[in-house]
């Protein structure tokens, strides 16, 4: 059986994909899961930046260090490296349906529909907001992490 591989996919790759890689790597290393993380932007504006220094504070109030993760842009080749896709957001989601590739294979879905009551809605953006807005996505991210080991 080929391991797990996840790609979460939100608009710059700058806050909310790079706080769900790495509150997925922290549940799998915690469940012994073996498997390939990463996050994409559908935007091209954070290519090669490190994430938001705001989303880097929240991440590391939980022990966890993304200063080190580069922002990059979802390629057709993403369709067929990951098993799984997830959008951060129904927009996201809309855009990654128009440039998967017909011979993508990875499962592709909305993150939050993992989260019991949450089905249909997205991971709020917290670029605009304040640092609040930062706990209240990893708070997302984290519920939704652990949806997906529960599912392995």
């Amino acid at each position: 059986m080929t391991a797990p591989s996840v790609l979460f996919v939100c608009l710059g790759n700058i806050c909310r994909s790079p706080l769900a890689e790495a509150a997925l790597r922290a549940e799998a290393q915690e469940a012994g899961i073996d498997m390939t993380v990463d996050s994409a932007g559908t935007g091209d504006w954070h290519v090669g930046h490190p994430p938001d220094r705001r989303a880097q504070a929240v991440a590391l109030r939980h022990g966890i260090d993304i200063s080190g993760y580069v922002g990059r842009q979802v390629s057709a080749a993403d369709f067929r490296r990951f098993t799984h896709i997830f959008a951060l957001d129904a927009d996201n989601l809309k855009n990654l349906r128009r440039i998967r590739p017909s011979d993508g294979g990875a499962d592709l879905r909305l993150l939050m529909d993992l989260v019991p009551g949450r089905e249909g809605t997205g991971v709020v953006d917290p670029y605009y907001g304040d640092d609040a807005g930062f706990d209240l996505t990893w708070d997302d991210v984290t519920r939704a992490a652990r949806a997906i080991i529960a599912r392995l």
